[in-house]
């Protein structure tokens, strides 16, 4: 399912938080805070107001991660055994900055104001299915 803003969605499972919480207007040095936990129920609808598909931007290791393994991949056969072992090496070393990367531009965050007034920002795109 894509999302975008304006979309009518739903909970697809029961999602609990847990935390502290304090009186609202109470300056928080002098709020008494006590554990609480809320949870709303699978179903709950509401609406898209944001989407964020994570970065854009790329790190200069992820760049060297790409060019490295396009050089690789289209010279690689080419390169002189020490070189092209060099380079193997640059690319594994990278391969970490890489995979954390690949890992951002898949997450989808999404900022959801649902149906019962609560807001809920930066979740994960994967718990909520279309109404």
């Amino acid at each position: 399912m894509t999302l975008r803003a304006g979309r009518r969605v739903r909970l697809a499972a029961d999602l609990r938080m847990t935390g502290s919480a304090a009186p609202a207007g109470v300056p928080p040095e002098e709020a008494a805070a006590f554990a609480a936990s809320l949870t709303l129920a699978a179903g709950t609808a509401g609406t898209v107001e944001h989407v964020d598909e994570g970065p854009r931007e790329q790190s200069h290791e992820v760049r060297e991660y790409e060019r490295l393994s396009s050089l690789l991949d289209a010279y690689g056969h080419q390169m002189p055994p020490a070189s092209r072992q060099q380079a193997e090496e640059q690319v594994r070393a990278l391969q970490e900055d890489w995979d954390a990367y690949r890992r951002r531009m898949l997450l989808v965050t999404v900022r959801v104001r649902l149906d019962n007034g609560v807001v809920l920002d930066d979740a994960p795109a994967e718990a909520f299915v279309a109404s």
